[in-house]
């Protein structure tokens, strides 16, 4: 791929935004390729854990405007496009981490919002800022930024378009860790790792049933994992997960 680095090693699937020179902007044709990524994820046995990240010190700076088929005549019809890549990334039943190092903005925040953790370098950078480019939210900003500050803040953030740094980001909520550079690399194979290892079935459960706890009752909430439950005690994995329990061992996850 032209826009896009993939990298396959142990169950971990690394897609690394590849436009340095413009800090990682998203163009055309990343997000074509994109939809091609999600796509070959989503159905994938082997991929047990997405990490998404940005090369040479940067996330991602959002969408690249230059680029004159993101600023398209059709702008609904683009936008629907581009939504399906965002939904496609949000929905992927695999765990999905967020590496977040330098700029995270725009678009490229939202990225890293929708991603189930994300963990972040202390120079790593936040800014909703499309008020300061003459646009209101896109990439399921809308969505996701309320949900993790409340709707007060994620008003302000939104409407005033500041940076804001990865300290701040953490003591709002909108990252799980904020470590060195150095420590940022091991600390994300630490997570992947683990969760690459984990039972499939039951993490893409548990997902997806979090995904939608805002939109549900509890009565519902609780018909979700009775249904959840009674999938996963008719898996091989739970039964494997019960007897390395009973024998003091760790359970071989696969995935059926």
């Amino acid at each position: 791929m032209e826009t896009l680095g993939i990298e396959r090693a142990d169950g971990i699937v690394t897609v690394t935004f590849c436009r340095p020179h413009k800090k990682n902007a998203i163009n055309g044709l990343m997000w074509e390729e994109l939809a091609a990524v999600a796509a070959s994820i989503i159905g994938n046995p082997d991929d047990r854990c997405v990490v998404l990240t940005g090369a040479n010190g940067d996330f991602c700076s959002g969408a690249d405007l230059s680029d004159t088929s993101v600023v398209a005549t059709h702008q609904l019809a683009s936008m629907r496009r581009i939504n399906a890549v965002v939904q496609a990334f949000h929905e992927l039943p695999q765990p999905t981490i967020a590496r977040v190092d330098g700029d995270a903005v725009g678009v490229g925040m939202n990225f890293a919002l929708g991603c189930d953790l994300v963990l972040a370098s202390d120079r790593s950078r936040f800014s909703e800022i499309f008020a300061r480019r003459g646009l209101s939210l896109d990439g399921g900003g809308s969505w996701i930024l309320p949900r993790l500050v409340g709707l007060h803040k994620a008003k302000e953030l939104a409407l005033f378009g500041e940076i804001i740094p990865a300290v701040e980001a953490l003591r709002l909520g909108i990252v799980n860790r904020v470590v060195s550079v150095e420590a940022l690399d091991p600390l994300v194979a630490d997570w992947a790792g683990r969760l690459a290892a984990g039972p499939p079935i039951a993490l893409a459960m548990t997902k997806r049933m979090l995904n939608r706890s805002f939109e549900q009752s509890f009565e519902q909430a609780l018909d979700d994992e009775a249904r959840s439950q009674t999938i996963n005690f008719s898996t091989r994995d739970t039964a494997e997960a019960i007897g390395a329990f009973l024998a003091k061992r760790e359970p071989r996850f696969e995935g059926r």
